[in-house]
């Protein structure tokens, strides 16, 4: 396995604008929309379908002001309807995405689940990303620490890491660096963004790094 302070973090990526917020930001910390052949608006969260694209900054107030203002009219430069459930439909997209992802890692031997072995993980520096249930108890989180120069996500409850790891719950995970981690990383920032959570070992919409 490859270990925390590899080339991971460090693949240059290309940047779009929001426009809700005007901000240029890397593509992986936004959401990509779509125009159907019907004028409504998709989310394409994988970033693969075809036609031309707008991009929203992955955050519940973003999404909420580009809806609430009809900016995504103005980004595609016509008439565009958006679906009264947008914002929740991207969540359970990037949820379901995300979940896949760590299952994906599960089975390629670049997750775990449990607190011994995450335990054991983290001693051994063979983890690089932390992750623990938003509902979990905070005493027994806070008996494992991020790893060095490592990741932490904490959006996800108990449930939904169960799902990745065909568990009914999981409290305590891990991922080694390399394989798909780096994109678990990149979804838990956006899911995390959309949830606007306050996590034990990070901040406010964002994972620690």
């Amino acid at each position: 396995m490859e270990r925390a302070g590899t080339k991971t973090d460090r693949t240059e990526e290309a940047e779009r604008k929001c426009i809700a917020t005007g901000e240029v930001q890397p593509k992986s910390g936004l959401i990509r929309f779509v125009l159907g052949p019907d004028a409504q608006v998709y989310p394409d969260v994988m970033g693969k379908l075809p036609g031309r694209g707008v991009y929203v900054s992955s955050t519940r107030d973003a999404l909420e002001t580009a809806v609430k203002k009809k900016l995504f009219s103005r980004g595609f430069k016509t008439q565009a309807t958006v679906g009264e459930d947008l914002v929740v439909e991207v969540e359970r997209q990037i949820l379901r995405r995300l979940v896949d992802l760590i299952s994906l890692s599960r089975k390629s031997g670049h997750a775990i689940a449990g607190y011994e072995k995450v335990k054991d993980w983290l001693y051994k520096e063979d983890a690089w990303v932390l992750i623990q249930a938003l509902d979990g108890s905070a005493r027994g989180k806070s008996k494992l620490s991020t790893p060095y120069k490592g990741k932490f996500i904490g959006c996800l409850t108990a449930d939904e890491l169960g799902m990745a790891f065909g568990r009914e719950t999981v409290i305590h995970a891990a991922l080694a660096s390399g394989g798909l981690s780096k994109r678990v990383v990149d979804e838990a920032q956006r899911l995390q963004g959309l949830r606007d959570v306050i996590d034990v070992k990070g901040g406010k919409g964002r994972t620690e790094g």
